[in-house]
Formats: C-alpha cells, sequence, structure tokens
C-alpha cells in the first residue's frame, strides 16, 4: 500500500484545516514547495496535493505553485481542488501532474468526468469522494448533499472511473482513526481501487487499512505532528507482512 503525504495550500502556504472547517486553519509552512521537496527526499512515492482555495472557489487558484512543485519534484503528484471543467482538468494536468481528482462534478456533472475519463485516460483521473456524517460534502466541503457516499461510489463505477478517494471529514486532522467500518462497507460495495484519508495518526492505521485491500493512504496532519514517521510507514507497508503495532 503506499502511504502518501499531503500537501494542502491555502493563500500560498501549506496548512491544514480540522474537520475540513477553513476557520479552523494550521499553517505548517509559508512554502508549500520546500514542503513537497522534503517528502520526496523523505522517501514520498507520491504526493497529494489539495487546492484549498480553488476547492472552496470553484476553479484551480493556486496553479502557479502547484506547476512549481510538479516540474521540482521526482515523483507523480495528483491534484484537487476546483477542477469541475474538461478545461480545468487539460490546465491541470498541464501543469505536470499525473492525476486529477474531482469531486463537486461527480455530483453535479458526472457527465464531464466521463469525457474527462475518454481524453485524459482513466488512470489519470479520480473521484473525491468526501463524507460528512455518511452524505457527500461538495465545494471544498462547505456544502453537504443528500448523497450518500456508498451511492456516489456506485454511480462513477459506470462511468469510467478506476479510482477514487474517501474522506471522512469529520475525522480529518483529529488525529483520532479513520472511519474503519465505512472503509470497509465500501470495499465491499466496489471494484474501484480505493485511498483514504482523514483520521490516519498511526502505523497500526495504515497497516490496517492494508490488510482491508486499500491502495493507498492518504496521510496528512500526522506526518506533520511526527505522529506518523513517513520514511519509517513507508519501509512498513513495503512489505506485506509486517503488522506495525
Amino acid at each position: 500500500m503506499e502511504v502518501i503525504p499531503a500537501i494542502d495550500i491555502r493563500g500560498g502556504r501549506c496548512v491544514r484545516l480540522f474537520q475540513g472547517d477553513y476557520s479552523r486553519e494550521t499553517v505548517f509552512s509559508e512554502s508549500p514547495l520546500d514542503v513537497a521537496i522534503h517528502w520526496a527526499r523523505e522517501g514520498a512515492v507520491r504526493l497529494h496535493i489539495v487546492d484549498l482555495d480553488g476547492a472552496k472557489d470553484g476553479a484551480p487558484v493556486n496553479t502557479g505553485l502547484v506547476g512549481d512543485i510538479a516540474s521540482s519534484v521526482p515523483v507523480p503528484v495528483q491534484l484537487g481542488g476546483g477542477i469541475r471543467t474538461l478545461e480545468d482538468a487539460r490546465e491541470s494536468i498541464a501543469l505536470g501532474v499525473s492525476r486529477i481528482i474531482m469531486g463537486t462534478a461527480a455530483i453535479e456533472g458526472p457527465d464531464i468526468i466521463q469525457e474527462v475519463c475518454r481524453e485524459l485516460g482513466a488512470e489519470a483521473v479520480m473521484v473525491s469522494v468526501d463524507a460528512r456524517d455518511g452524505y457527500v460534502a461538495v465545494r471544498g466541503w462547505t456544502e453537504n448533499t443528500m448523497v450518500r457516499a456508498s451511492e456516489l461510489v456506485e454511480r462513477i463505477e459506470t462511468i469510467g472511473v478506476r479510482r477514487f478517494v474517501y474522506t471522512d471529514v469529520t475525522r480529518t486532522d483529529t488525529l483520532t482513526e479513520p472511519n474503519f467500518a465505512a472503509i470497509e462497507d465500501l470495499i465491499g460495495r466496489t471494484g474501484l481501487k480505493m485511498l483514504v484519508a482523514g483520521g490516519i495518526s498511526s502505523l497500526g492505521h495504515l497497516a490496517r487499512m492494508s490488510q482491508l485491500g486499500v491502495e493507498a493512504a492518504i496521510v496528512g496532519k500526522a506526518v506533520y505532528t511526527g505522529d506518523v514517521d513517513l520514511l519509517e510507514a513507508i519501509d512498513a507497508l513495503a512489505s506485506p507482512t509486517e503488522s506495525p503495532a
């Protein structure tokens, strides 16, 4: 299982939002580029970037910074946040990222995601399934819908998507634990590859997700606070026999 560090960008800085709340922001670095280079040197095989300004505003904002990161690190970069049109998707890939992540569009315009998959290839597209109390949240987690996360996963499986990112928004940056009940439920419902974010705070959490069949874990706050040592986690999860406590 891949362990992918997250770099969330807001106002040009590397930040974390507690439970996705824009009013509860912690700044971890003034330079997301420096953070990206650091994680690549620490052994990250991929970086997960979220343009929080773009997610909230409805269109990519920090494109220059994302392009600088993509051209400065020797590992693939995946990008989400405000990508809601085919043109947004094209421009994001042109920045040098290897995968784009679309969330709100999966609810408001699934035909757009289908079109993006056809043009850019399914391997270059992921859907973000962001859930609050089991229901999908959109527009940078600022609006709730009446669509269950499980329903959205079943929908996207029919439009050419091959993988999705599941985030329990209520667990994000809490350093509690992932929503394992929801993770197990979703894995049992779909053949899509699944990435998970939210609540991860120990090697044990990562090991359990690996055993469940999760393709990759996206770790945010825990790698910034030191609750999870990135290099140690990557080494531990590289071995299928490893079961960290």
